[in-house]
């Protein structure tokens, strides 16, 4: 496995994690409630939370739907979430493990940003992003009242603060490596992934649906959550289209778990996480270490340093390539590429390649969220200014040296057309 992004989780109480990994992942956590931060103590204003405002204000209802889907339905409508992003997990890694199995997978739907993960007969686990403080968790009993309240979940924190979110609440796709005959390690490591790890060492414990060729993944193999039978890729789990012959798909909003929907969830995952790590970070330097509004140059080299290391993430200078078309069974890719935005030529950051690469584009369109706005203005402004250079060729230097001038003239094209409150100098370029 390519080891940039590998973190490795083991099993401390509900998780922990030892690091391989990146500086920003040497710190175990970011203190939450630090007074620039006051994570606990601020209201939120992510989706969910705002959600239940509408609710309480009786702007909104939630109706039941059958088949024992309850509130998800209505739900993922309320928050802009499609069925059709819909991914399956079947290995234990959630708090409502005795409800989880190859049978009865857990279903995540995702937007960007907001979450909702479904498990029959269990409670709904939602989050959201909040655009300065990060990822936040909530649950919704199943049996709720018609006036149904999201009971934000704290807790939750225990797998979700630490190295593999960059030390602040976040959220993980992690992998189940098969164990190896006689290693005697029920059913192996589990590991972060992102878009940088190869296909080869992903979706341990997911099922996937969709077609990769040659390109030999980790999914739809039941027998990781087996520690009597060991293995890997085996036959007849690579390049599903169908996953009838694995559980009753009935019983699930959509019968997909999505690859291309997953490669992105993957990528927007760590981005998030980044975001939001470094928002942070730059907000308790600003509240300690700030000289009338200013940070000390001590401050401000380990701001700039946390942005050099989020840039590469961000143009995908680190991508394990494809070797071959990758391609998903669902409406996901369409719908995803037809939320834009578009500059004059219909060129979007949200267009696929799935050839060699995941984005045709690549640059984050995370560079649209309201996390990434909300960044302070020493973060915002530094790196505009550094995607200026790289992209306008000034630099040519490494890791950013993958990118052709092709790649850059188009990525600086959409982006000066579509986003809004660049600096006068990138429309001047």
């Amino acid at each position: 496995m390519k080891e940039v992004g590998r973190t490795l989780l083991v099993a401390l109480g509900a998780a922990g994690a030892v690091l391989v990994g990146a500086a920003l992942e040497d710190i175990f956590y970011v203190p939450p409630d630090h007074p620039a931060i006051q994570y606990a103590e601020r209201p939120s204003r992510d989706p969910v939370a705002l959600l239940q405002q509408r609710l309480d204000s009786g702007q909104v209802k939630l109706d039941r739907a059958p088949n024992g889907w309850g509130y998800l339905p209505a739900i993922l409508k309320q928050l802009g979430i499609s069925v059709d992003s819909q991914v399956l997990v079947f290995s234990k890694t959630s708090i409502q493990t005795e409800h989880i199995g190859p049978a009865t997978p857990r279903a995540i739907y995702f937007s960007d940003n907001a979450s909702v993960g479904f498990v029959r007969d269990g409670m709904l686990e939602l989050s959201g992003v909040d655009p300065e403080q990060g990822v936040f968790f909530y649950t919704l009993d199943p049996e709720a009242a018609e006036h149904p309240r999201f009971g934000r979940d704290d807790s939750c924190l225990r797998c979700h603060q630490g190295p593999p979110t960059l030390g602040v609440p976040g959220l993980m796709v992690s992998s189940i490596r098969p164990q190896t005959e006689g290693s005697g390690e029920g059913h192996g490591s589990s590991y972060v992934t992102d878009d940088r790890v190869s296909l080869a060492d992903r979706w341990g414990g997911w099922y996937v649906t969709g077609t990769t060729g040659s390109q030999a993944h980790l999914g739809n193999n039941t027998n990781l959550v087996d520690p009597v039978h060991p293995g890997g890729p085996m036959e007849g789990t690579q390049n599903i289209t169908n996953l009838s012959k694995f559980f009753d798909t009935s019983r699930y909003l959509a019968p997909t778990s999505d690859v291309v929907a997953l490669m992105t969830l993957e990528h927007q995952v760590r981005m998030t996480n980044l975001i939001t790590r470094i928002g942070w970070d730059a907000r308790i330097a600003l509240h300690d270490q700030s000289h009338g509004g200013k940070l000390d140059d001590d401050a401000r080299q380990k701001i700039d340093g946390e942005i050099e290391e989020m840039l590469p993430y961000m143009l995908f200078a680190d991508e394990a390539p494809l070797s071959g078309p990758v391609a998903g069974v669902s409406s996901f890719a369409r719908t995803f590429a037809a939320r834009g935005p578009r500059d004059r030529k219909g060129r979007s950051l949200r267009d696929f390649d799935l050839r060699t690469r995941l984005f045709k584009y690549p640059l984050s369109y995370m560079i649209y969220s309201d996390a990434f706005d909300a960044m302070p203005g020493i973060v915002r402004d530094r790196v505009y200014q550094r995607l200026y250079e790289i992209l306008s060729g000034k630099d040519q230097n490494k890791p950013f040296d993958r990118l052709s001038a092709e790649d850059r003239r188009a990525i600086f094209e959409i982006v000066g057309e579509t986003k809004h409150n660049l600096p006068p100098y990138w429309r001047a370029g």
